[in-house]
């Protein structure tokens, strides 16, 4: 890695300190509630370590209501609500505000500042924002693998006015996801959800790589449809020529299918959908020829449900997600739908690993890097 860790520095270059910790505490809220806490308990070790260390934490992040249908903003008090049963911590509207806080804060203490994309500087990356953002802090850690991608103030824009370090989690995910350049053999690539344009090149990557590659939900309507099958009223993205792809012996496509129509959920051959079917999900008999090589495999990696999750179509993908924490191989799971059943089954530990990040997990396959990776290299 080129970057350094926050955690490998000695305590007193910490203690006492103001320490400007960039979270993704972008988590779904319903209510007023906290509906998954994945991500907040995955960034946790950080801020523990830093309170035990007595540094004066600063945390920025953003939030999403990803349960409108406008899919706007959301303040984070409930991330602060939730918070505060475990930390020392105060809530602030604005910069201005976290200056004066900050002066009344003792060492171990913690501010968390309103959702950064209220102000519309953030994901400008805009150079005025990023310096009042790092009057907060003396150090800054990026703790947001997750949102790294984007080249936003909080992510490329502060790290160049103020020592920068990674945290633990982001340090995890680099080097877990890095694993994937030289992995153990055989090795299987599940590949699920939609999003084809940013999934395409990883098919095309990895198709080189692994011995198999497994394309799943709303990805694998494309690749029938290049077959010439019949796909009905099926997402599709439609823009690319894949009948080459399609006849890579490394391809797996799924051997039924789940479609909806009037007539209700039916298991049908991907050959036998009719005009007016919706394919929904993978089939039972596609899990089944997935089983062997998962037992045989020593590196496994998944992104995306099999299936239409979000419309309720989750069986295919929970029971993948028992039968891939079940494998002896070393397992490397993310995606937001794909960490959300693990969340709810509360079995993470049975993985190698669980990436919180979705579109960066996905880029930094691609590419090896992000923009947040590389903004952290000054530093070290």
């Amino acid at each position: 890695m080129n970057f350094q860790k926050i955690t490998d520095l000695p305590i007193d270059m910490v203690s006492g300190k103001r320490i400007l910790v960039r979270m993704d505490l972008n988590v779904p809220i319903q209510g007023g509630m906290i509906a998954d806490d994945f991500r907040i308990k995955k960034s946790e070790p950080l801020l523990s370590w830093l309170s035990k260390v007595g540094a004066k934490t600063i945390i920025i992040s953003h939030l999403e209501d990803v349960y409108s249908k406008e899919g706007g903003l959301s303040s984070n008090r409930p991330i602060y609500d939730y918070l505060k049963q475990k930390f020392n911590i105060r809530f602030v509207e604005n910069v201005d505000q976290a200056k004066e806080e900050e002066k009344e804060l003792s060492d171990g203490d913690m501010i968390l500042l309103e959702n950064l994309r209220f102000d519309d500087r953030e994901k400008e990356n805009n150079q005025d924002f990023a310096k009042e953002l790092a009057s907060l802090g003396d150090i800054y850690v990026n703790e947001a693998f997750s949102v790294s991608h984007r080249k936003h103030t909080s992510i490329v824009g502060v790290p160049k006015l103020l020592p920068a370090y990674a945290g633990p989690l982001f340090s995890a995910e680099v080097v877990n996801l890095s694993r994937v350049e030289n992995p153990d053999h055989p090795f299987l690539f599940v590949l699920g959800g939609a999003k084809f344009e940013s999934k395409l090149p990883l098919i095309e990557k990895f198709v080189k790589i692994a011995d198999k590659v497994m394309v799943a939900g709303a990805l694998a309507n494309d690749f029938f449809k290049s077959l010439g099958y019949e796909i009905g009223n099926s997402k599709v993205y439609g823009k690319i020529d894949l009948s080459s792809l399609s006849k890579n012996p490394k391809i797996l496509l799924p051997v039924d299918v789940v479609v909806w129509s009037d007539a209700g959920s039916i298991t049908k051959l991907p050959q036998e959908v009719l005009p007016t079917d919706i394919i929904e999900d993978i089939g039972p008999k596609s899990l089944e020829m997935l089983a062997p090589m998962l037992e045989s495999s020593k590196f496994i990696l998944w992104n995306g449900p099999l299936g239409n999750y979000e419309k309720g179509f989750r069986e295919r993908t929970v029971k993948f997600a028992e039968m891939v924490s079940d494998a002896e191989g070393f397992s490397i799971v993310g995606g937001g739908d794909t960490t959300a059943v693990i969340s709810h089954m509360d079995f993470e530990k049975k993985f190698g690993f669980v990436s919180t990040g979705g579109g960066a997990m996905l880029e930094f396959l691609e590419k090896g890097t992000l923009a947040g990776i590389e903004a952290l290299k000054k530093t070290a």
